[in-house]
């Protein structure tokens, strides 16, 4: 069972979709973490290589597989767009403890539509190791209380 902290540097995406026709959309990104969600800056005017530098931090208390991100276009008037998503897996990161910003494939309706770049840093919770590790010293018979 994996517990500590996941942080997530969101830096940008590029080649994106425009979803406006009259003017360049308003980027911004939902990432989600099993049931943990976390919102970024609206990315004003950017349109489709919009830049975000924003960093969020997400609690792990299970086994995560994988880091959801929704590419969404803010519109004062309708609903938001839907532009596209990532899906970045987490298993290596947690061996790792980090990746640096990585280029991920945008996807909406299975077809390819741009890229983001996050980077990501595992940090497990303090004193879990040393609890698995205590637990297994006594299962083998006494040589704690050794003198050294």
């Amino acid at each position: 069972m994996v517990r500590g902290t996941l942080e997530v540097l969101l830096v940008c995406a590029k080649g994106l979709e425009n979803t406006d026709f009259l003017s360049n959309m308003d980027p911004y990104v939902i990432i989600t973490c099993r049931t943990q969600e976390h919102k970024s800056s609206v990315a004003s005017g950017k349109g489709s290589d919009p830049e975000w530098n924003e960093n969020f931090v997400f609690a792990l208390s299970d086994d995560v597989p994988e880091l959801l991100i929704k590419i969404m276009d803010s519109d004062a008037t309708l609903e938001d767009d839907f532009v596209g998503e990532a899906k970045i897996p987490l298993a290596g990161l947690f061996t790792e403890g980090s990746i640096p910003p990585t280029a991920y494939n945008v996807v909406k309706d299975e077809e390819y539509c741009g890229e983001i770049r996050v980077g990501l840093r595992f940090t497990p919770e303090e004193g879990r190791e040393e609890e698995r590790f205590d637990a297994r010293e006594e299962n083998y018979g006494g040589w704690k209380e050794s003198s050294y």
